[in-house]
């Protein structure tokens, strides 16, 4: 079976886009390559194994495309108010806190917030599928 390891996505500034991740959502380096032309950055913490890795094309000064096929990737939190609460004291921007719902019962609790590159992430609660 297969298993999730990573999402990668391309920033144009390493030092903003690592401040953000570990800031925000508590990651760590968990191992930086340099290249030639391109530095990768894993991130991780001790929640998951799972991995974000920051792709720094060397010498790009503009902003990527994210083109209209973007999704996002999603986190979750004990506790949604206090995370969202502990972000924008950060200086971040979080949008506010939706409610989905479905068949008539909540499905799940969440906000988003984008990176310094415009990458839209999910904060969802804790709870039922959402763990």
């Amino acid at each position: 079976m297969a298993k999730a390891i990573h999402m990668m996505v391309r920033v144009l500034d390493e030092a903003r886009s690592v401040a953000f991740y570990s800031q925000v959502f508590g990651l760590s380096v968990a191992e930086r390559a340099d290249f030639d032309d391109f530095t990768l950055v894993y991130m991780s913490n001790p929640e998951a194994d799972f991995e974000v890795e920051l792709t720094i094309n060397k010498g790009r000064t503009e902003p990527y495309d994210l083109g209209n096929g973007y999704g996002h990737v999603a986190f979750s939190v004990a506790d949604l108010e206090a995370e969202r609460e502990r972000i924008q004291a950060l200086g971040y921007s979080p949008k506010d806190i939706k409610q989905m719902t479905h068949n008539g019962k909540p499905f799940g609790r969440f906000f988003f917030i984008e990176d310094p590159d415009g990458y839209k992430i999910e904060v969802l609660e804790r709870g039922g599928r959402f763990r």
